[in-house]
């Protein structure tokens, strides 16, 4: 088994189109690694942004059939979706090549370098890609491996989500939701929040509190979120016991006018083109941590000024005839509530859709997908759901976004069901007012970027 970077020169990724697999995969390739990959959505004859990307970088893709496997591949890496009766896997077992999963691989690159590991139940993504852009204006050449791509780096033509860099800091994004997170022994520690997703409260703060235990050098915590601020104990201090104890860094006076945010950290100016207070948490957190790093504040503020932000995370697509199409990466309770909360500075009404992803999931956060949605919604706003995003695999499917529906519904809000997302948009026009968000919210599923392209083209 690989204990580091040096153990392994030819490396194949099986499921290499995921966002988290394929960051790897390009930050490796850009070290000096033989790296190809296969997924099961490389099909003949169908183009794929993802794999021409992968094959621009050297990177070869192959269809899931285990032909991308030889006795010259040096270790296999598997995410947590794929299951043991991929052709792949069977074939990797059969010439005894090594199989690490995703984020054991994750935790040796982070190991070669100084890295600073972003971790939360929230804003993970936008966080790393504000300091990516801070260290990255400050000349420090940052890499980064992220959950999502940086239009600043999709602009080069590639995939976005990671970058090699030439300088001594790696910016990584540190998940929880399989417990990765815990494998990691970062310089810094950044945790933004918690709350109930993926699993229970407790074992959440179990998963973050071993975060803190192996964070080397310095943890930052947001003091302003009750989960992060029990689980910002400090050897001089236990902040848990005196929460009105003063931060280093603080937030204050947010403004958001339509799509553009402004408020001060420290007494510093900063102005974005972003939504959502949530925003101003983010690039505080991130603004710490660069400081720390000798990033004058103002420096920060410079570099944020011009922050172009990440795929499908409040990505406007347009207006047309008044309305505006927005498509986000919203998919846990508070995230989807704080989504749609961003987009009432836009317009007079919101009328968002949510595509939630797995049985399981949804039936584990149905109350709070029901609670959290009905405390931000306004009189005039609407919420519409269309069925649940199945992966495959096996499970029970007992419950249906329906279901959240009629518990809205039961609680007197505006709340619909359309089952078949291909009818949603004809179906809520007539609901659909001169002065509008339209927001599209949803994760996991590959085909929700076409089908916000296919809702703003028929809008």
């Amino acid at each position: 088994m690989a204990s580091g970077l040096s153990d392994f020169k030819t490396v194949f990724f099986i499921g290499i189109a995921g966002t988290g697999m394929s960051a790897i995969a390009q930050w490796l390739a850009g070290n000096g690694k033989q790296v190809s990959g296969s997924d099961r959505y490389f099909v003949p004859g169908q183009p794929n942004d993802t794999r021409e990307k992968l094959e621009a970088l050297g990177i070869r893709c192959f269809l899931q059939n285990g032909e991308g496997i030889s006795p010259a591949t040096d270790l296999v890496v598997v995410s947590t979706a794929v299951e043991d009766n991929v052709p792949e896997v069977q074939k990797a077992r059969q010439l005894n090549i090594p199989i690490i999963k995703r984020s054991e691989l994750l935790a040796l690159v982070a190991a070669s370098k100084k890295t600073i590991a972003v971790g939360g139940t929230s804003g993970k993504s936008t966080t790393c890609a504000m300091l990516f852009d801070i260290l990255q204006y400050a000349g420090m050449g940052p890499g980064i491996i992220s959950g999502a791509g940086l239009v600043s780096i999709m602009k080069e033509g590639l995939i976005g989500n990671a970058k090699t860099g030439s300088g001594e800091w790696l910016v990584i994004e540190a998940d929880e939701s399989d417990g990765s997170i815990v494998q990691y022994n970062p310089e810094i520690g950044v945790l933004l929040n918690v709350d109930k997703d993926h699993k229970e409260m407790d074992a959440l703060m179990e998963i973050f509190g071993e975060f803190r235990k192996n964070t080397r050098q310095l943890f930052i915590a947001n003091l302003g979120q009750a989960g992060a601020r029990q689980l910002s104990r400090d050897p001089m201090h236990d902040f848990s016991a005196d929460p009105a104890f003063p931060a280093g860094y603080q937030a204050s006076g947010f403004v958001q006018q339509g799509l553009t945010i402004s408020f001060y950290i420290n007494g510093v100016p900063f102005t974005m083109n972003t939504v959502g207070k949530h925003n101003m948490e983010n690039a505080l957190a991130a603004s710490a941590v660069a400081n720390q790093l000798g990033v004058d504040l103002t420096i920060s503020a410079n570099a944020l000024k011009s922050y172009e932000g990440i795929y499908r995370r409040h990505q406007v697509l347009g207006k047309k005839h008044g309305v505006w199409l927005i498509d986000d990466y919203a998919h846990n309770p508070i995230k989807c509530a704080i989504s749609i909360q961003a987009c009432q500075y836009i317009a007079l009404k919101v009328v968002a859709w949510f595509q939630p992803h797995g049985y399981g999931p949804t039936r584990f956060l149905r109350h709070d997908f029901v609670s959290e949605i009905a405390s931000v919604l306004r009189p005039v706003d609407e919420i519409w759901m269309s069925e649940i995003f199945y992966a495959g695999g096996t499970t029970t499917k007992d419950i249906s976004a329906g279901d959240l529906i009629k518990d809205l519904v039961a609680m007197g809000k505006p709340a619909f069901f359309v089952e078949d997302r291909n009818l949603f948009l004809e179906t809520v026009r007539s609901h659909l007012t001169g002065d509008c968000v339209l927001l599209l919210m949803g994760a996991r599923d590959p085909s929700l970027e076409n089908f916000a392209k296919q809702v703003w083209e028929q809008l």
